[in-house]
């Protein structure tokens, strides 16, 4: 069996809780208490995967079962560590990468747009856009693969605005 993880993700995240807690239900083969919506979508997708990919051998189940029967564990808290040098120290500096388009969010940030009654959500990455598990190079791209249209990926997502305040 062929899984798109991050297509079959996408399609749980527009599910409501209901609609998860019955596809729990679907996969694990009985029902939850759970409406944790978070926690059921990497739930139900961690157990499509081990169904997908097939679960660890009964072999390797009992023999961590065994190394956790036989591990050394601690009784008490680690010792406190002192700090090995007391003089001041400089900052450490990170340099960060902005882009030159002040439209654009910084890389992590997801970009949300109701559209025909749906939630789109797309993940800025360093070098592109995430939506639905498949990577794009610009924002119109995204947009085209939604409407089917060529149209300007910053006025569809309304970040046509100074930093994306529109």
């Amino acid at each position: 069996m062929d899984l798109n993880v991050g297509k079959e993700f996408a399609a749980l995240r527009r599910m409501t809780v209901n609609e998860l807690r019955a596809k729990y239900a679907e996969v694990f083969g009985e029902e939850t208490n759970a409406r944790h919506k978070q926690w059921l979508e990497r739930r139900i997708i961690w157990r499509m995967q081990a169904l997908a990919e097939g679960d660890i051998s009964e072999r390797a189940r009992q023999r961590a079962a065994e190394l956790a029967r036989d591990a050394d564990l601690r009784t008490s808290a680690p010792k406190a560590i002192k700090p090995a040098d007391t003089k001041l120290r400089p900052a450490a500096t990170t340099t960060i990468r902005v882009s030159s388009d002040d439209r654009l969010p910084m890389p992590g940030a997801v970009v949300t747009r109701q559209y025909k009654g749906q939630t789109l959500e797309v993940r800025v990455l360093p070098h592109g856009f995430e939506f639905e598990g498949e990577v794009f190079k610009s924002l119109s791209a995204v947009a085209k693969k939604i409407t089917g249209q060529h149209c300007n990926g910053y006025y569809f997502f309304r970040l046509a605005g100074h930093g994306g305040a529109k």
